[in-house]
């Protein structure tokens, strides 16, 4: 069911940084909050792409938030999160539905996301929407903890 009360716009850093990060922190299971979620890793998220970083609100309190991105070739999708008292009224779904659009605008012909594996919700909320897990792809990553030298 669609709340009709809920406006999904673009992220505001001055006016969102601080409930973005509460709402995110809120979150019971599924979400991860570190070191790309800090005020100075933000703002460069925001220089690439912001209309790609939207927030869905309602009597001016943030509720939900979606973050994409695009490097031209592939897109992404993180930080899809709604607050639990607003969960089950369609608000994932505007969120996830506007920012698949704005990437199919860029240009963008494939988009990846991760999912935590102990949150079967969220699995179960991506696959009916058409998103597929991909068995054959494994997933690596490597954290960098200093700028390497110019």
């Amino acid at each position: 069911m669609m709340n009709p009360s809920i406006n999904i716009r673009e992220f505001s850093f001055t006016n969102d940084y601080d409930r973005i990060l509460k709402l995110w922190q809120s979150i019971e299971t599924g979400m991860n909050v570190g070191r790309s979620d800090t005020p100075e890793e933000t703002q460069k998220k925001l220089e690439r792409d912001p209309e790609l970083f939207l927030v869905a609100e309602t009597n001016n309190e943030i509720i939900g938030t979606v973050i994409g991105a695009f490097d031209g070739r592939r897109g992404a999708i993180y930080h899809l999160a709604v607050h639990k008292e607003f969960r089950g009224q369609g608000i994932g779904v505007m969120l996830l539905t506007e920012v698949e659009k704005r990437l199919q605008a860029k240009g963008c012909l494939k988009c990846l996301l991760h999912v935590l594996d102990d949150n079967a919700e969220a699995i179960q909320f991506y696959k009916n929407r058409g998103w597929q897990h991909v068995k054959a792809d494994l997933v690596f990553a490597k954290e960098f903890y200093s700028v390497p030298p110019e």
